[in-house]
């Protein structure tokens, strides 16, 4: 075996005029809230599921069998994907798929299927998908409630975002921040004052008021109730 010989002095660094100033390292972002990023920025879906604050459970056991369609209807930003994603976590064989405006996406095989925006697809793909014997749970801006129950569905439609009210919107938010939380210690929190004033300017569009939160905390200059 070869013996390493200490003679051999490191490269010795010599100090320039540039070396001297060294830039001072930069903070992390969202570190003076307690946060590792802001909590209103878009997430996965799975993640989306785990922190959605709805109530599902009581539509699981009719989604075990083939043959029921679950239909959710609203506006944009109501919260019809959040009840899709909380639905996703009961089912490790379910599958998801959102239909774009001008897309025409493949539709996988899953029980329960769940299709996003389901009005864009034409009415000849829906019809096949309707011959699939699994249970169904789509999201639409258009009512398919006879289209469904014309193929056999028994058919059950939920209007989402009716009910929202300032203590659960500031559940809703309050957990998103808890889930960006970088250390023990204070966070910035939602206070029902400000809750009620969002429902007051935006009604139930969750998606608009996520949006104005997130701008806030973009600016956020410290903990502090918002």
């Amino acid at each position: 075996m070869g013996i390493m010989h200490a003679e051999c002095e490191p490269k010795r660094h010599t100090t320039s005029r540039h070396d001297a100033a060294v830039d001072p390292p930069q903070s992390l972002p969202f570190a003076h809230l307690n946060l590792r990023r802001n909590p209103f920025g878009e997430l996965e879906l799975s993640r989306w599921a785990e922190l959605a604050v709805v109530e599902v459970d009581r539509f699981v056991p009719r989604l075990t069998e083939p043959g029921y369609a679950l239909q959710f209807t609203g506006d944009k930003g109501r919260g019809k994907t959040t009840h899709m994603a909380a639905i996703m976590r009961h089912f490790p064989r379910a599958r998801y798929v959102h239909v774009g405006e001008t897309q025409r996406p493949r539709i996988p095989q899953g029980h329960p299927l769940l299709i996003d925006e389901i009005q864009r697809l034409p009415r000849r793909t829906r019809r096949r998908i309707f011959r699939r014997p699994v249970s169904l749970v789509v999201a639409t801006h258009e009512d398919m409630s006879a289209e469904l129950a014309a193929a056999g569905f028994e058919v059950q439609t939920v209007e989402v975002g009716k009910g929202l009210d300032a203590r659960r919107l500031r559940e809703i938010l309050n957990r998103r921040i808890e889930a960006a939380r970088r250390g023990s210690g204070p966070l910035p929190r939602v206070t029902l004052a400000t809750a009620q004033a969002m429902i007051d300017r935006f009604a139930n569009d969750l998606r608009a008021i996520q949006w104005h939160v997130y701008d806030l905390f973009q600016s956020l200059p410290g903990i502090q109730d918002v």
